[in-house]
């Protein structure tokens, strides 16, 4: 059977992925939480390459516990946690900071 869907829900404190088969049921799930980085009181921020490593890592172990083959997705869905930023380097692809979480009260008042 083909026609799967893989889900990413990249969270605050960790990285889910599901496959989904074409009736709904759940195929294959995984979760890997990333670090949380307060570098003051009241400030929130993420390392993206963690961010990035766990979610991918979610994905390949969603895939493996599904016992499907990545080409048998069909679609892909993604979600992703409010309004955290980050800014990458065009030239590299690389993160120029750590990423500011949305909890983070840094412009506060």
């Amino acid at each position: 059977m083909s026609g799967y869907i893989l889900a990413l829900d990249q969270g605050t404190s960790s990285s889910r992925a599901l496959v989904f088969d074409a009736e709904g049921r759940i195929r294959g799930f995984a979760q890997r939480e990333f670090r949380q980085i307060y570098p003051q009181p009241g400030w929130v921020e993420h390392d993206p390459e963690e961010i990035w490593d766990s979610q991918r890592e979610a994905a390949l172990q969603a895939l493996r516990a599904s016992g499907i083959a990545p080409g048998e997705i069909a679609a892909l869905g993604i979600t992703n946690q409010r309004e955290t930023t980050i800014l990458w380097e065009r030239a590299t692809g690389r993160p120029i900071h750590n990423a500011i979480v949305w909890q983070c009260r840094r412009t506060a008042p």
